[in-house]
């Protein structure tokens, strides 16, 4: 993709630093997923690992050494088609609604209002003992 045609969400990769990516993601064509070097071995190697360790336990047959790697490298790249879905639709929203989604998201911090006292006084204690209800003048007295 050139970057004339390329998008504002595309994600931007230089020549340099695609050189430097690990092998596995460079294969893949990973655009916003960017696993790193340790990463990648254990999506590749360690999914083989695994494979041969289930194949000599017999719990699964050989083939899964070969079809393990591959259904790990389609979940990745399905996860980089995911995230390309979600960076695009979050391109849309407007930065009007950004700001307000952000503002009603915030947590309040700071003190709770009580209603029932509505200043301090210094040596006045207040007790959560029921109030009796004021009696009233019966009208047979």
């Amino acid at each position: 993709m050139t970057g004339a045609n390329r998008p504002a969400w595309a994600a931007a990769i230089g020549v340099d630093e695609e050189r430097y990516r690990p092998l596995y993601a460079r294969l893949l064509g990973l655009r916003f997923v960017n696993p790193g070097g340790v990463l990648c071995f254990l999506f590749f190697e360690g999914a083989i690992a695994l494979a041969v360790l289930l194949a000599l336990a017999e719990l699964v047959s050989w083939w899964a050494v070969l079809v393990l790697p591959i259904v790990v490298a389609a979940m990745v790249k399905l996860n980089d088609m995911v995230a390309a879905v979600v960076v695009r639709s979050a391109a849309l929203v407007p930065e009007q609604e950004r700001d307000r989604f952000r503002r009603q998201m915030e947590p309040v911090v700071g003190r709770a209002r009580v209603e029932w006292v509505s200043h301090s006084v210094s040596g006045v204690v207040i007790t959560a003992d029921p109030v009796p209800p004021p009696r009233r003048a019966n009208p047979s007295d």
